[in-house]
């Protein structure tokens, strides 16, 4: 590699919307997010798969698509 074109790559304190922090590497000093694995729905189960379902049947109904044909 050559010296002195390559940003320093460092610990990097990532502050969540939630109160969360943790560190990583990245070349930024400082990072703020929005969501964190502490308080995305995903990974919290707090999640809804009824309103995935629903859209489906919804499209279905559009289009006239009946669930029996393949």
């Amino acid at each position: 590699m050559k010296k002195g074109i390559h940003l320093e790559y460092k610990d990097t304190k990532v502050t969540c919307a939630c109160g969360e922090t943790f560190v990583v590497k990245s070349t930024k000093d400082e990072m703020h997010v929005e969501v964190c694995s502490k308080c995305h729905p995903f990974y919290t189960g707090k999640q809804s798969r009824s309103s995935h379902a629903g859209n489906v049947d919804k499209f279905n109904r559009k289009y006239g698509f009946d669930k029996k044909e393949a």
